[in-house]
This record gives structure tokens, sequence and C-alpha cells, in this order.
């Protein structure tokens, strides 16, 4: 097996695992959400990082990565306004973060057991 199938195998085992799962009270919604995504969505992310904009990036990565139960978006691209100047601020950055550091808090966990 070749490097790249490798981490090819890598990507698809991460990608095609179970969903997290957030509860946010103030909006009565459950939202999913992976711990990795393609490089194609978090370029956007960082694209918008990189420019400084860090609301926008936090609003960018929610409506991309925020998902259903069944793993369809929760949010489309027009939403963003709306999420931008009619949404609690507190609440936009406990779903960014909890989405955003998914990963991180899965191998702290993992870390914890061992």
């Amino acid at each position: 097996m070749s490097i790249t199938d490798k981490i090819a195998k890598h990507y698809q085992t991460s990608i095609s695992g179970a969903m997290q799962k957030l509860h946010v009270d103030e909006w009565d919604v459950d939202i999913y959400y992976r711990t990795t995504y393609p490089l194609n969505v978090e370029s956007k992310i960082i694209e918008l990082q990189s420019q400084n904009k860090t609301v926008e990036a936090l609003i960018e990565s929610i409506i991309l990565k925020a998902k259903d139960a069944e793993g369809n978006r929760l949010f489309k691209d027009a939403d963003r306004i709306k999420l931008m100047h009619e949404a609690d601020p507190q609440v936009i950055i406990k779903v960014g973060s909890a989405i955003n550091n998914a990963k991180l808090e899965l191998d702290q966990a993992a870390a914890a057991k061992e």
C-alpha cells in the first residue's frame, strides 16, 4: 500500500466516523458535526482567519460544518447575515468552539483514558 493510499484510508476512516452531537439549549436544537473536514471546507475558514476576520471565520465554520442528524447542513449560505447580526454572540462562540475543537477534545479524552 502506497503512502497516498494510507493517507486516503486514514482520511476515509476519519470522515466516515460517527458524528458528535451538541445540544444548544438557547436554540432548542441538536447540532451534529464531525471531527474532521475536507481541506476545501477548512480552506475557506483558514482564509478568513488569515485576513484577521475571526468572527466571519467562526460563522463560516458553523454554516459549513453544522449538520442535522442525517448529515445535512443546518444552515444555508444566506443565513450568514442573520447569524452575524441577529444571533447571541455567546451562543455563536459556544457552537463554533465545539465544532472547531472537536478533534482536540476527542484527543484529550483518549489521552485521559490512557
